[in-house]
């Protein structure tokens, strides 16, 4: 897979495998095997989708991801770790927004690079809950400085919106990125945001591309679930109604369906193709449990 350049200096693959999906309590009927994700997740870097989206608040996933380096280390020897990209999240604790500790920054990104088994990450991207607690600027500086230590090779954000993003710019703190849902049926990115990372030379990063995998021939002439496999088909069935409801989804699946056909592909190919042609879009997140 031909890697795409986020910002200068650093490439990625433009399908990137999320990692939600192999969190504890994502899957509400199966249970994650280690084994197989890790099994799972080597393949799918020899494949080429070598750029990794976690968090450190995905129960499990960054154990998941440091066992999967370990495992590719015995096929590569110490060049396994140049084979990935590796995208984790800090995610502070909701509870202490308007008291932030400074130190917690510190705190979370050393446990994730000791659960990765790794001296640096690719990238760390920062979640604020509510900015009604404005002490997101103080979180970036925590997290700059660590990467002027060496141990975040970038750093990225995930929903903020324009408003805020354009503080951390101001304040000399530029994000490589912004992690963002977008797909056919969740546009608002268009609205402001991709403008304003163009302009900047912000990257974009995109969940809910597939819609939970509801962007498939499966759900083609279907009537509408009743009953759920994961957590992000719970999420996505509310985007679908956001979007106009289930019959709407029908016609544009029947539409997409048409061209999958002309080009010999998936449904889930041709919704995918539509975000990542989008300008600046650097790549789409897509989860997969195997």
């Amino acid at each position: 897979m031909q890697k795409r350049e986020l910002v200068p200096g650093y490439k990625i693959s433009p399908v990137i495998k999320g990692g939600w999906q192999l969190s504890a309590g994502h899957s509400l009927d199966k249970k994650i095997e280690d084994d197989r994700a890790i099994a799972d997740t080597t393949s799918f870097i020899e494949a080429g989708i070598t750029t990794l989206d976690f968090g450190d608040i995905y129960t499990g996933v960054e154990e998941l991801i440091g066992k999967s380096i370990a495992k590719l280390r015995e096929t590569h020897g110490d060049s396994a770790r140049d084979l990935v990209q590796l995208h984790t999240k800090y995610v502070p604790n909701e509870k202490f927004l308007d008291n932030f500790d400074r130190s917690d920054v510190k705190t979370i990104v050393t446990r994730s690079l000791s659960r990765l088994g790794v001296d640096q990450v690719d990238m760390v991207q920062f979640h604020w809950w509510k900015y009604e607690a404005n002490n997101y600027l103080a979180a970036m500086e925590e997290l700059f400085k660590l990467k002027s230590e060496g141990k975040i090779s970038h750093i990225g954000i995930t929903n903020f919106d324009v408003e805020r993003l354009s503080e951390m710019v101001d304040a000399g703190l530029k994000p490589a990125s912004i992690q963002v849902q977008y797909s056919m049926i969740d546009t608002r990115a268009e609205d402001e945001m991709a403008q304003y990372c163009l302009e900047n030379g912000i990257g974009i990063l995109c969940y809910g591309t597939v819609a939970g995998g509801f962007f498939s021939e499966r759900f083609l002439g279907t009537s509408e679930p009743t009953q759920v496999d994961t957590r992000s088909n719970v999420k996505y069935q509310l985007i679908i109604k956001e979007f106009g409801g289930w019959d709407l989804f029908q016609e544009l699946l029947l539409i997409l369906h048409h061209l999958a056909d002309k080009y010999k592909v998936g449904i889930a190919e041709i919704a995918a193709r539509y975000i990542l042609q989008k300008p600046n879009v650097g790549g789409i997140i897509i989860g997969a449990r195997n």
